[in-house]
């Protein structure tokens, strides 16, 4: 039991773990800090807060656990003003899409104020934003990465370890924020990247075909109507690791092309068969 959580930006993640804490009863307090009360305050009239700021040092200076759900940007941004009023007794965590920048932020903190700050990122999410599409049951079966470092307290890692746990995360993954940024770039932000560039192909290649997009196109699109504002920061963020993972795309495209154009029907049916054998090996 947690005795106070904050949770600075109660959009959609943020709104999503205050609704998984509720609903598990996992804080006797769950405190909202967003730019806006107006926005708060959905979460505040249907019971999912019990209080609710737009001062990040008010907010968090009374929480055993804050959870960072601002975009990866502004986090880091946040984060002296996080360190200055949290409690000395706090953990800190974020759920963050890129972790480098941000673990390596909170060292340089930690030099100058001892506080505990454990990484973590839920593989959960969806194209849509903010508080009204958050849900008690986003986190369930999801795979959440924790990036704790070499100088992480054991104590702080088992506890936001638990905390998902308890948020109903399937699989908790320990990797270090470097690798974890590279992992990430492959299975999360170099699709996302491609949805866009394909609906953009589209655009470019003939947009009356939009008129007849079914389902497959869709599916496969779905994310690129993803918020800008937060995948810009994103792509920005972890800009070295999805640059070297768009390359590895743009050869993997280049020889399929490669067999269209030649008509090589054996060397095109064995890629496909190589590629869709490996699919089928996903959890």
């Amino acid at each position: 039991m947690i005795g106070c959580l904050a949770i600075v930006g109660v959009g959609l993640l943020g709104g999503s773990v205050a609704k998984a804490a509720r609903a598990q009863g996992l804080a006797h307090e769950i405190v909202g800090i967003g730019r806006d009360v107006g926005r708060l305050h959905a979460a505040l009239k249907d019971g999912t807060l019990d209080r609710v700021t737009t001062a990040i040092g008010d907010g968090v200076k009374d929480a055993d656990l804050i959870v960072l759900g601002t975009p990866v940007g502004v986090i880091e941004r946040q984060l002296p003003e996080v360190w200055q009023a949290a409690a000395p007794s706090a953990v800190i965590t974020d759920v963050g899409s890129t972790k480098a920048a941000i673990v390596a932020a909170a060292h340089r903190l930690a030099t100058k104020r001892p506080l505990t700050f454990v990484g973590s990122h839920p593989m959960a999410g969806s194209e849509q934003s903010g508080y009204g599409v958050a849900r008690a049951d986003l986190f369930r079966g999801a795979t959440v990465i924790v990036t704790p470092t070499d100088t992480s307290e054991p104590r702080a890692v088992k506890t936001v370890t638990a905390f998902w746990e308890s948020l109903g995360a399937g699989r908790v993954v320990m990797l270090d924020p470097e690798t974890h940024d590279r992992a990430v770039a492959a299975i999360s932000h170099l699709p996302h990247l491609v949805a866009c560039a394909l609906v953009d192909a589209v655009e470019r290649f003939d947009p009356a075909a939009f008129d007849v997009a079914a389902r497959g196109f869709k599916d496969t699109t779905r994310i690129a109507a993803g918020d800008v504002d937060m995948w810009e920061a994103i792509f920005l963020a972890n800009r070295t690791a999805v640059i070297h993972a768009t390359a590895a795309a743009q050869a993997a495209l280049a020889e399929l092309v490669r067999l269209v154009e030649r008509g090589d029907r054996d060397g095109l049916r064995a890629a496909l068969t190589r590629i869709k054998a490996r699919r089928e090996r996903l959890p």
